[in-house]
């Protein structure tokens, strides 16, 4: 009892309690005590807030048991971006997870050929036409060393003849490059613009061969994976990640579309947006439980299995717009309205003039 007492009192006093309690208190706790005042209006807003707050506590905590009971009764594949041409990963129920085999490293070898002639750009282009900084030297220098190795060892990589000999035209180009850079002290942007336009039909050639190389080795593995789940295939749920520089023709989702059919996408086929190039099986597993749950929530409230699939603000957020541009006299520029559950690609699909392949830009 007179624990309890002691901590009334002290929790009194550290509030800022009654006036004679106050006039009692030591000198040491005036820098922590006085009285506490809030309006009402502050209280009551801070407590409906905490319902958002608690509300995404719950969520989670349900989401670990969602994410259960959908592994449990649905196969799912995640196909993740990788520097290795991507990782696919098979979750069947009552199994563990199946990795599978990686894209043969002639696919990272073209990449990494390709790359390192394009990021010459990057390293030059902060310095061009500059005779006055030479501070690109030193890593002009030091990748040019890299470069001679990665030609020196060509011969040796596992890639057949004729890829060999288009990337190692590649390699001396870019050398020959540097060479002159560093011989002149400067970087003219004319060399900088003719070098380009000198490496482009060969790097056009890897980025070919790379994506021949990476599409052929996935949908052989997808391939035996649909042969392996048999009738369960049509109850499996798949998602591959983007960032927005390869949400376009993305090559993993795009292999995995020809599998599913076009009924799929958008329903048990995702695309899901990130902003980073790398993604944990964990956060992507995450994501779909995410979405399929919030989809029952939809169904449940509003009598519609997509709903939630969409900004649910969306389209009252369109009439908002239309009526406050309407206002300042402005003209309303918005997407086209689309139906909930579209099975539309999830990237730009409006056809229109212009290059849209390497190709046409020859």
């Amino acid at each position: 009892m007179k624990t309890r007492f002691g901590l009334a009192m002290a929790a009194a006093l550290m509030l800022g309690g009654g006036a004679a309690i106050a006039q009692t208190l030591p000198d040491y706790m005036a820098p922590i005590s006085g009285k506490t005042n809030a309006a009402p209006g502050d209280i009551a807003t801070r407590d409906v807030l905490a319902l958002n707050t608690a509300m995404f506590e719950l969520y989670g905590d349900a989401a670990k048991v969602f994410q259960k009971n959908i592994l449990d009764k649905h196969p799912v594949i995640l196909g993740l971006f990788s520097g290795a041409g991507g990782r696919l990963i098979l979750y069947r129920p009552g199994q563990p997870p199946l990795d599978a085999p990686q894209v043969p490293v002639v696919y990272q070898l073209l990449k990494s050929v390709g790359h390192s002639t394009m990021a010459l750009a990057e390293v030059v282009g902060p310095y061009v036409d500059n005779p006055d900084n030479k501070s690109w030297r030193g890593a002009m220098l030091a990748f040019r060393s890299r470069m001679q190795s990665a030609l020196d060892s060509l011969d040796a990589t596992p890639m057949q003849a004729d890829w060999r000999d288009n990337n190692r035209i590649i390699l001396k180009n870019n050398i020959a490059f540097m060479d002159e850079c560093l011989a002149r002290g400067v970087i003219p942007f004319a060399k900088l613009e003719a070098f380009g336009k000198q490496q482009a039909p060969f790097l056009a050639r890897n980025v070919a061969w790379a994506a021949q190389t990476q599409v052929a080795h996935w949908m052989g593995v997808l391939a035996d994976w649909k042969t392996q789940l048999g009738p369960d295939w049509e109850k499996t749920y798949a998602a591959s990640n983007t960032i927005y520089v390869t949400r376009q023709n993305n090559v993993i989702f795009s292999v995995l579309a020809q599998f599913f059919g076009p009924d799929a996408i958008n329903t048990r086929l995702l695309l899901i947006e990130t902003v980073s190039f790398t993604t944990t099986p964990a956060d992507m597993l995450e994501s779909l439980t995410r979405i399929i749950a919030d989809r029952s929530v939809g169904a449940l409230f509003f009598g519609n299995y997509h709903l939630m699939d969409y900004e649910l603000m969306g389209g009252d957020g369109r009439a908002a717009i239309v009526a406050e541009t309407a206002k300042r006299g402005m003209t309303p520029f918005l997407p086209p309205l689309v139906p909930f559950g579209s099975r539309q690609w999830p990237t730009l699909v409006t056809p229109g003039p212009g290059p849209a392949t390497i190709a046409d830009l020859k």
